[in-house]
């Protein structure tokens, strides 16, 4: 015997979208941060679109902060990505969706602000943050299975982004 069909509930959620839009940015502010005002939807790959929309907000940042104001914002951008990572993620039905890009951001404003301020320097410290972020080495990979919440998501990035400059610490010690 099959049970009679429940009534819709009038204030029941939306089913989150497979593939965020506009309007979903535009539905929360944490989802706005969390999808780096935009970068995070632009595809394919909106890992690769977040690291180069944080590279160009890094360059117009980095004329006004002088070095102890990023000790500021680093961490502040931190601990508010990581909230509107969980909420966004929790909206989207996935800790880490590939739209979420703060995490992403937030690495390659570390990775530049400690390598030196030319453009092939900054070129290649993103091309060596975007390998370790897509290729995640030990522990990338643990820590992005076993924290599946906000700070697991911008956790995982920094640490890509020290993978990043230590190889770029490598590379200076090699070739003088």
């Amino acid at each position: 015997m099959s049970e009679p069909p429940q009534p819709a509930l009038v204030n029941a959620p939306a089913p989150a979208p497979s593939a965020p839009d506009w309007a979903f940015l535009l539905a929360h502010p944490a989802h706005g941060v969390a999808l780096g005002f935009g970068s995070g939807l632009l595809r394919p790959a909106p890992g690769t679109w977040g690291t180069l929309a944080g590279w160009a907000a890094f360059v117009v940042l980095d004329r006004w902060l002088a070095p102890a104001a990023w000790l500021v914002v680093l961490p502040l951008t931190f601990v508010l990505g990581a909230l509107c990572a969980q909420r966004t993620g929790a909206d989207l039905g996935r800790a880490d969706h590939g739209a979420i890009v703060i995490d992403e951001i937030l690495a390659i404003w570390v990775v530049l602000l400690l390598l030196p301020p030319t453009l092939l320097a900054q070129a290649l410290g993103v091309l060596a943050f975007r390998a370790f972020d897509i290729v995640k080495p030990p522990p990338i990979g643990f820590i992005d299975r076993r924290f599946k919440n906000g700070f697991g998501v911008m956790t995982d990035d920094l640490v890509a982004a020290f993978y990043a400059l230590l190889a770029a610490a490598v590379l200076v010690r090699v070739l003088g």
